[in-house]
Parts: C-alpha cells; sequence; structure tokens
C-alpha cells in the first residue's frame, strides 16, 4: 500500500454565524475553561478566538496545523486542543469534521 503525498491542502473553512456563536459558548463556558487551566497546569485560560482546521502533515506543516498558527505551538503562553466532537455536534457543525481552538495561558 503507497502512501499519497499530499502536495497542497486547502484549511479554510467558514462556519455559519449561529454554528459559531454555540461553539463559543461550549468553548467558553466556566466548567469547560477550568478543565483546561488545570489540564495546562495554569490558573485561568482565556479563548482567543482563533480556530484553524488540522491538515496533513507535509515538508511545511510539519505540525499539522497552517503555518501561521505554529507559533501558538511553540509559546508557553499558548494551548492547542483538540475541540471535543461532542462541542461539535452540539454547535451542529459537521464541515469540517475536525478543528483545533488556542487559548493563551493565564498564570
Amino acid at each position: 500500500m503507497a502512501l499519497k503525498i499530499i502536495e497542497h491542502f486547502d484549511s479554510s473553512f467558514s462556519l455559519e454565524p449561529d454554528a459559531k456563536a454555540a461553539l463559543v459558548a461550549l468553548l467558553t463556558a466556566e466548567r469547560f475553561l477550568q478543565e483546561i487551566a488545570q489540564t495546562a497546569s495554569c490558573s485561568s485560560v482565556e479563548f482567543t478566538q482563533l480556530l484553524f482546521q488540522p491538515i496533513p502533515y507535509t515538508a511545511t506543516t510539519p505540525r499539522g496545523m497552517p503555518a501561521e498558527f505554529e507559533p501558538f505551538h511553540t509559546s508557553p503562553d499558548h494551548i492547542i486542543i483538540n475541540v471535543p466532537p461532542n462541542f461539535m455536534f452540539k454547535a451542529k457543525i459537521f464541515k469540517p469534521s475536525r478543528l483545533c481552538a488556542i487559548y493563551r495561558k493565564e498564570i
């Protein structure tokens, strides 16, 4: 079985305003913020309103994210999470099937 090498992957997406509002409400719920802060070993976190679609690993995108988000991966002040699938379902977001969210750590 041969591997298919992807040269270019379109990671752009748009969300319906109602779906985005529902997703942001879930991602900023106090209990969820506390859970992320505990996982990140900090006192609290703040949702940056930045979402991106994970992309296939390539030579130009070794971390599986669009290049403009790579600085957040190495930043000690940020945490990147996979949006829980049940949040995607509750917000009625089916395309894209996966999203990642960026949070800022507050120490």
